[in-house]
């Protein structure tokens, strides 16, 4: 298996630049951070950026877990790549995740200042000392399967002439262990939200008993409604379900695992809704 590292402290932009150096050598895998993904796709792993300290978060990347490191060389045996990109600070870092995952020692060495200009890694690190921003090598709808309750926002990039591909979406999050603090929502807020965005389709005259059940992955919602008399019921409660689901997403960042809906009653719109 041919390896090679992409090496440079950290903040100057290295998972920014990832895919576009991977698609440069023909690699489809990428080890970044305690997770491998290929080709946009979160294969295996935990990423370091959801724990909650900077220690913690190195040992993550460089895969100090037995458990972790053998999922990670498990799914590695299993897709069975051609080659690898591996992100580090440092060729010793890289070199820490090689021995723990029994791949080879790197064929090729890249720096992080080869690609990317002074002004270009200045920036970086000015977004993650003020904004607390650290980018993932992966889609937004991919990421948030696994961070939800953090700020996820996607990061569309068309890459200079010497990249050569198409453009790339990346994730950006915000890990616990920022300086600029932990983001929060409480279950009430939630159940809150749900039942508005719910009041906001056609046809729903009232929402009641906002039920969260928070699970590692998501969150499951439920609502009570009251729909009007005379609607096509099955597509109100379809509209309502999308509706909900993407505005709780939206407003929240959690990833919603299901939101079941109850229509308690059937009334005239001129009726007053009434709790049940």
């Amino acid at each position: 298996m041919e390896v090679t590292a992409l090496i440079g402290p950290a903040g100057t932009g290295k998972s920014h630049r990832a895919s576009f150096v991977a698609r440069a050598h023909g690699l489809q895998h990428i080890i970044d951070d305690g997770l491998l993904i290929r080709e946009g796709h979160i294969v295996a792993g935990q990423s370091a950026k959801k724990e909650e300290s900077a220690m913690a978060a190195v040992r993550r990347a460089i895969f100090a877990d037995p458990v972790h490191a053998a999922a990670v060389r498990s799914a590695l045996l299993a897709e069975c790549p051609v080659g690898v990109l591996i992100l580090g600070t440092s060729l010793h870092m890289v070199h820490r995740i090689v021995d723990a995952l029994d791949l080879p020692r790197p064929d090729k060495v890249i720096d992080i200042a080869d690609i990317a200009s002074e002004e270009e890694i200045r920036r970086a690190r000015r977004i993650r000392r003020t904004e607390g921003k650290h980018v993932i090598p992966a889609p937004t709808l991919e990421v948030r399967k696994s961070f939800s309750g953090y700020l996820v926002d996607p990061l569309r990039l068309r890459p200079r002439d010497w990249e050569r591909s198409g453009v790339v979406e990346k994730s950006t999050v915000r890990p616990t262990f920022s300086a600029l603090g932990k983001f929060y929502v409480s279950d009430t807020v939630v159940g809150a939200i749900a039942e508005r965005a719910c009041l906001e389709v056609d046809g729903v005259l009232a929402a009641f008993r906002g039920r969260v059940d928070m699970e590692s992955g998501g969150v499951r919602l439920g609502v009570d409604l009251t729909l009007q008399l005379g609607r096509n019921l099955p597509e109100v409660l379809r509209g309502v379900q999308l509706h909900a689901k993407a505005r709780v997403e939206e407003l929240t960042a959690l990833n919603v695992l299901s939101l079941d809906l109850v229509a308690r009653r059937v009334l005239a719109a001129a009726q007053p809704p009434a709790a049940p």
